[in-house]
Order: structure tokens, then sequence, then C-alpha cells
């Protein structure tokens, strides 16, 4: 029974951590935005003026919570660090150097890329499916099990920027998606306590239209989650999961679709 309430309290303190380094990273970023207010402001899908401050803050709170939540190996701290801070980052530059680029999905990028353009989209595709690759290789220890955890990881960073297409869709979905995992033994629930507490800590203000997570945001949260959905599967798990995201993918402009009718 200790055992169990000090897990709770575990994951508890992990979401209220992230929350609390969210806002106060958010508020920060409001006051000292990096490179000025004017490189993070945006036209909104209703043609008002947002601000992208809530993507680097709940990379920063995700990936704070994450490394000193209690309960995580050292190599399970390292991988968070690394997916989800180069997936944050990864985001972030193509919030900042993609402005302007109608291109979309992965066959638009790989097909500029094959014409000799190296575009922010790409960039971000190969960063962020690296950092998942190197992440899985230090979670798992089987090759198959290494390259299964990386499709997860870096599918579920693209899966929650599939659906930031409308205010609350993607912070409302890493709270959907990440509930079930907060149940799940051993690591798992530590992991999926930190996206979440950075999801809550913004979506009151990215609901009101006043900021968007971007893809800095949507891709650490996602990343976050990945390493929760390993960290809590097997092979077979994760195998279906792989699929799942695979096809989620493949079907991306869909699937925005459908998220943005409802």
């Amino acid at each position: 029974m200790a055992a169990a309430r000090g897990k709770v309290l575990g994951r508890i303190s992990s979401m209220l951590g992230a929350a609390g380094a969210t806002r106060a990273a958010y508020g920060v970023l409001g006051k000292r935005p990096p490179g000025g207010a004017v490189l993070w402001d945006r036209k909104n899908y209703a043609g008002r003026t947002v601000h992208l401050h809530a993507g680097l803050a709940t990379a920063t709170g995700t990936a704070l919570a994450a490394v000193t939540a209690p309960g995580l190996s050292a190599r399970t701290r390292g991988a968070t660090a690394l997916a989800v801070l180069a997936a944050g980052g990864c985001g972030a530059y193509d919030d900042v150097f993609g402005v302007g680029d109608t291109r979309r999905g992965f066959r638009a990028h790989l097909s500029a890329l094959r014409q000799g353009e190296v575009t922010s989209g790409t960039v971000k595709l190969f960063g962020i499916g690296a950092a998942g690759l190197a992440a899985g290789a230090l979670l798992k220890r089987h090759p198959a099990d290494k390259l299964l955890a990386g499709v997860v990881i870096a599918g579920s960073a693209h899966l929650v920027n599939l659906l930031d297409v409308r205010p609350g869709r993607a912070t409302g979905a890493v709270l959907a998606l990440g509930a079930p995992g907060l149940l799940r033994r051993g690591e798992a629930g530590a992991l999926s306590a930190a996206p979440m507490g950075a999801a809550a800590a913004v979506i009151g203000d990215d609901l009101a239209e006043r900021t968007m997570i971007g893809d800095a945001g949507a891709h650490a949260l996602g990343a976050a989650l990945g390493l929760a959905i390993v960290a809590g599967n097997g092979r077979k798990g994760l195998a279906a999961h792989a699929v799942g995201l695979v096809a989620a993918a493949a079907a991306g402009d869909r699937v925005s679709r459908a998220v943005a009718a409802i």
C-alpha cells in the first residue's frame, strides 16, 4: 500500500513539476522572447495574431520534469532529455525558418531534398527520426526493439503535430492519450505525467487563442508520450503502436482535416 501511494504521489509530483516549470518558462518567454517578439508571432487559422511561447515553454517543462521524475534509471533520463529536447529544438527550427513554406508532409519535403533543397521540414524529419532511434537504442536491448522504439518515439511526435490544427486540439489530445499511461507500472507512469502537466499548464491560453504550441511544443510533447509508450510495452505492444503511428503518418492530411472538423 505504501509503495503504491508513493508511486501515485511521484506521478502527481511529476505532473505538478511539469506544469510549474512550463508556466515559469512561459512567463519568462513572454517578457524576453529569444530574437524578439516578432519572431514568435503568427496568424492562427482564424487570422488572429498569437505567439508561439507555449511551444518552447512546454518543451522546457516536459524535459525538466521528465528527467527529474523519481524512479527513473539514468538511461531513461538520458533518452528522455535527448528525445524531448531534440524534438522541441527541431520543431522550433521549423517554426522559425519554415514560415511561409506551404509544403506539408514527408513526400513534399523528400521531393524537395531530391532536387537539392534542404527544407526546414527535412531538418525536422531527419533530426527527430535520428533522436528517436538514439533514444530507443538507450531504452531497449534487442536491435528489433530499438528500431521499433525509435519509430514509436518519432511517430508519436509527428502524430501530436498532425493534431495541432485548431486551438486546444493537440494539448487536449496529449491529456487524453497520456492519461492511460498514468496507470501503467514502472517508468511509464512518470513519463506520462510530464507531458500531461506541461500541456495542462498552457491549454487555457491555447483555447483562448492567446498562444500556440507550434511545432516545438507538439513534437516535444509527442516525443515524451512516445517515450512513455516505449517504457510500458514489450515488442508486441511496440509493433502495434508503430503500425498505427506509421498509418497515421501516411494519412496525415486526412487526420489533420478530420481533427480540424471536430
